[in-house]
């Protein structure tokens, strides 16, 4: 287990009760996630406070600075340190000046923020953001989908060990793994993933999340222009609304064999 994992996990001991006719009590020893408040600081100004897992916090800010529309691309931001304080950590970004005041005007719009994209927001076009609709610029081989899952499943060492977390993967056009990103919260592990994808220069290929796909979720991947989403979950109507208006691939319900189509299956080679 390598030490951002450790980081985010304690250990515990637990009493379990089994047993069908009789209940019997057993000690065992198991794994907590933790959940920590990371406050995302800019230019010395704290914008958010995020319930997260304490690991990959570089792409994290990236990420949300992203597709929250803080920044328009990674060279907007001049540095990120990682700070313990006593109650939680922060993260700090170095704005540029242009970015940052940018930032200062849309925060006198605020009430305040969460990890969902809406509560907090006082206007309705801060919720439905305009972007353009994505370019259809490869196709993805449907055949690959099931190593694709069974390699999530496999590469999630949070989950596995807490059963607590979300986990958002790359992958490429051959189906290999690039990045997986685990945490408490979909929607950051998910913000963690494109910190990451931004960073290496934008691969062609897919995400696939363990979670379901809200609107939120795919509105963080049209956001970095992405142009494919698997869920193992299911979609919301206004996930899949969005999807075609910015014509995304949202496939849902992704298992072994099969899957829910709900828009861009020009994209999908059979």
């Amino acid at each position: 287990m390598n030490s951002s994992i450790e980081q985010s996990i304690k250990f515990l001991k637990k009493t379990k009760i089994s047993g069908k006719s009789t209940a019997l009590l057993e000690t065992k020893n198991d794994f907590l996630a933790v959940e920590i408040p990371v406050s995302l600081v800019y230019n010395g100004i704290s914008h958010a406070v995020m319930m997260c897992s304490p690991q990959d916090l570089e792409d994290f800010a990236l990420g949300f600075s992203l597709t929250e529309g803080i920044i328009d691309s990674p060279l907007d931001i001049y540095g990120i340190d990682v700070i313990e304080v006593c109650n939680g950590i922060e993260v700090q970004i170095e704005l540029s000046s242009r970015q940052f005041m940018a930032l200062k005007e849309h925060r006198r719009n605020l009430t305040g923020r969460t990890g969902c994209g809406i509560c907090g927001a006082e206007q309705l076009n801060q919720v439905y953001k305009n972007f353009p609709k994505l370019d259809r610029t490869f196709q993805f081989d449907v055949s690959l989908l099931d190593n694709c899952l069974a390699t999530l499943q496999e590469n999630q060492q949070l989950g596995k060990q807490t059963g607590a977390t979300h986990a958002c993967a790359f992958f490429d056009l051959q189906g290999n793994l690039l990045a997986i990103r685990e945490d408490v919260g979909r929607h950051v592990a998910l913000d963690k993933l494109i910190g990451w994808y931004v960073s290496v220069g934008k691969p062609s290929g897919m995400i696939l999340t363990s979670s379901r796909a809200s609107y939120e979720m795919v509105q963080k991947v049209i956001a970095c222009g992405v142009e494919i989403l698997v869920a193992i979950s299911a979609a919301t109507d206004l996930a899949v609304n969005m999807a075609k208006k910015h014509h995304l691939t949202l496939v849902g319900f992704a298992r072994t064999g099969k899957g829910n189509i709900y828009n861009g299956e020009e994209r999908l080679i059979f």
